[in-house]
């Protein structure tokens, strides 16, 4: 990644685009490497450009937001996704983070935050709060699995890598899964990288959708 990181700008409302560039372009060390209105001119601009973070509504004509998140990252896995969605983790914006997206946000979001959400992603480093998660499961609970499949990867855990997936699932940060076990927080990104390469999985939002699944975490 460069020092800036690139950022794919994808809205079918020209005035969204405008206020999240005038904002980006104000901000040291990020860079707006173009806008898209819809699905498919997001993908075009994605292969040439290869963005750090795209900025993707979900509601848009022709190829909505998770499936061109979905192509997206099939396309470029070294981009991040972050889903806009106009409703606190509507149905679309679950839909986009188990199509492979790192993180969303709702689109009156705080300037400050949508910025430290970019830079989140952009170092690999996406987390989803413990209100998050507990929406997920009020929202979507029963459209999980009644008997969760079976998944071998789990075999590849160690007993406390298990234990701190299930931590990262219920929404807890590196500082808060140190101080459950009593250990240092250098471990506990040591464990997390260790499970995320073990599950094959793109960051700690792939993770909670990974445990919530498999029935890890009810």
């Amino acid at each position: 990644m460069t020092d800036d990181i690139r950022v794919l700008l994808v809205d079918d409302q020209v005035l969204v685009r405008m206020g999240f560039r005038m904002l980006l372009d104000a901000e040291n060390g990020m860079t707006v490497v173009g806008e898209a209105g819809d699905g498919a001119e997001a993908l075009r601009l994605a292969d040439a450009t290869r963005p750090d973070v795209v900025l993707m509504d979900v509601r848009m004509p022709g190829l909505d937001g998770i499936e061109t998140t979905r192509r997206l990252i099939e396309r470029s896995p070294a981009s991040r996704v972050i889903i806009l969605t106009t409703f606190d983790l509507d149905e679309y914006a679950f839909g986009g983070l188990r199509a492979g997206a790192s993180g969303y946000l709702v689109k009156d979001t705080r300037p400050a935050e949508l910025l430290a959400a970019i830079r989140a992603v952009a170092g690999g480093d996406a987390s989803v709060s413990s209100r998050i998660t507990q929406r997920m499961l009020d929202l979507f609970g029963n459209r999980l699995p009644a008997a969760p499949p079976v998944d071998d990867r789990l075999a590849d855990l160690t007993p406390r890598e298990r234990e701190v997936l299930s931590a990262i699932a219920e929404g807890l940060s590196n500082s808060e899964i140190g101080a459950r076990f009593t250990v240092s927080e250098s471990t506990v990104k040591t464990h997390v990288g260790r499970v995320l390469m073990k599950l094959d999985l793109r960051d700690r939002v792939q993770a909670v959708i990974f445990a919530y699944e498999r029935g890890l975490v009810g």
